[in-house]
């Protein structure tokens, strides 16, 4: 039971924005009463919180090349712009709605981003780059500057432009590993 409900606080979180969305509506979503969701997370902050932690994902460990792996990056982003549900990063969409309210959730969404900004200094570490920390920071920022940019835009073209600033900041670093195709 407490799998369907966060599958489906997810879903509507996500689909339909936290403040926008009650325990009463994920209830009904599932046909179970509020007092059983309430048996699972016994307020909506520790729905949100749990909903948020399902998120928490580690990138998966791959054999492919480290500039390959980065890449790629972008093109999954560019992927996601063309599915309709596609609605931006769930821990930024979060910190907007909820503010200063939570303070849990904003460190859920630091460690989400500061996951990800490691992810791609481990790789840039195994490509030796000189300043792994910095082009990683540049690197989580352009993926975040092309979500923004596509939610304003409706363009999916934005992963591409990130992918090819990503290309040039690699080039610029040093990194000499021959691209994957585009």
């Amino acid at each position: 039971m407490k799998q369907r409900i966060l599958e489906t606080a997810d879903r509507l979180f996500y689909g339909r924005g936290i403040r926008a969305v009650g325990v009463d509506t994920v209830a009904a979503e599932i046909g179970i009463s509020k007092r059983t969701l309430y048996n699972h997370f016994p307020s909506k902050d520790a729905l949100v919180l749990a909903y948020l932690e399902r998120r928490l994902q580690p990138l998966p460990d791959s054999d492919r090349p480290p500039l390959e792996q980065i890449l790629g990056t972008f093109d999954r982003l560019g992927r996601s712009f063309g599915t309709a549900e596609f609605r931006g990063c769930a821990f930024v969409n979060a910190v907007a709605e909820l503010g200063e309210e939570s303070a849990a959730v904003r460190d859920l969404a630091i460690e989400f981003k500061e996951a990800r900004r490691l992810w791609f200094r481990g790789l840039l570490d195994r490509l030796g780059i000189a300043d792994p920390d910095g082009l990683a920071t540049q690197l989580a920022l352009l993926v975040d500057g092309a979500i923004a940019a596509f939610l304003v835009r409706r363009d999916p073209a934005m992963a591409l432009a990130a992918k090819d600033a990503a290309m040039a900041l690699l080039a610029q670093a040093g990194a000499r590993q021959a691209p994957a195709d585009r």
